[in-house]
């Protein structure tokens, strides 16, 4: 590609008021507005051109809210939003998202249901099947209890365009590889799941996480799923519990120094750009 694109794939916005963000701690820092003009300037400075906005709520209307938000600021290239996986008029709620050029794909915040398995279980196939028709893609927002029914969902939508959010969340802050690595070895033999280098920072011990503590993490993820499979993704504002947007980043690019940059250029663009469709 003559211009490189560095891509975001991974981000949010929110605004406490709108919307039931039940999932964040009373007393937790992030709980206050996070907004374009605040990351705006964050990615400025560590040279992103696009993001991509990712849903934080189980809600339809938050993700016409982030379709607006999209539509004014440039910086913005797509909009991962929610619907109901088993909604019997999932179809007619796609076709409204669709819509908007800037609609790409569809998460589900899987990582908090009481099942593992709820995605299976639920009937929310029959959800994906839908994704899938309409070449939209899916975010697997999954912790490592999750990552043993990736292979079967797979199996069941064999054309869904995926991406496994976080790396899955292994536990980096007690420097757990197992099972997650033996599960991931499997996601990752699978040619249309893809990987994010993200919400790292926040698996990891908040207080003292160094780079050393990530760097056998990515080491995995690259040699799994290779260069063309993975994208960086800050998760911020969530990152924040952590660290500082150009602290994600650049603990990425000394991670990853050694690779060309043709690779570099992947990771930190040009995948998330042929993914999502930008």
């Amino acid at each position: 590609m003559s211009n490189t694109i560095y891509i975001d794939s991974h981000q949010h916005f929110w605004e406490i008021n709108r919307f039931d963000y039940s999932w964040m701690d009373k007393n937790s820092p992030i709980r206050k507005d996070f907004m374009p003009k605040d990351l705006e300037k964050l990615i400025n400075e560590n040279s992103i051109d696009k993001t991509i906005i990712v849903q934080a709520v189980p809600s339809i209307q938050e993700t016409f809210w982030l379709l607006e938000i999209a539509e004014q600021y440039e910086f913005i290239a797509g909009v991962v939003g929610w619907v109901d996986l088993t909604d019997k008029n999932i179809d007619d709620k796609l076709n409204k998202l669709q819509d908007n050029p800037y609609f790409k794909g569809i998460r589900h915040l899987w990582e908090t249901d009481d099942d593992p398995g709820w995605i299976i279980n639920s009937g929310g196939i029959r959800g994906l099947e839908s994704i899938a028709e309409r070449n939209l893609t899916f975010d697997f927002l999954a912790r490592p209890k999750n990552l043993i029914y990736i292979p079967r969902i797979m199996r069941l939508v064999p054309n869904l365009r995926a991406v496994l959010d976080h790396i899955g969340k292994p536990e980096i802050s007690t420097k757990k590889f197992q099972p997650w690595l033996n599960d991931l070895r499997k996601i990752s033999s699978i040619d249309n799941v893809f990987c994010k280098l993200s919400g790292m920072i926040t698996e990891a011990n908040h207080a003292d996480w160094n780079v050393d503590d990530l760097r056998p993490y990515v080491h995995h993820v690259l040699s799994l799923f290779g260069v063309d499979r993975v994208m960086f993704g800050s998760d911020w504002p969530v990152s924040t519990l952590a660290g500082e947007y150009n602290q994600v980043k650049k603990s990425f690019e000394e991670i990853l120094i050694e690779l060309d940059t043709p690779s570099k250029n992947k990771i930190f663009g040009e995948n998330a750009q042929s993914f999502y469709k930008i």
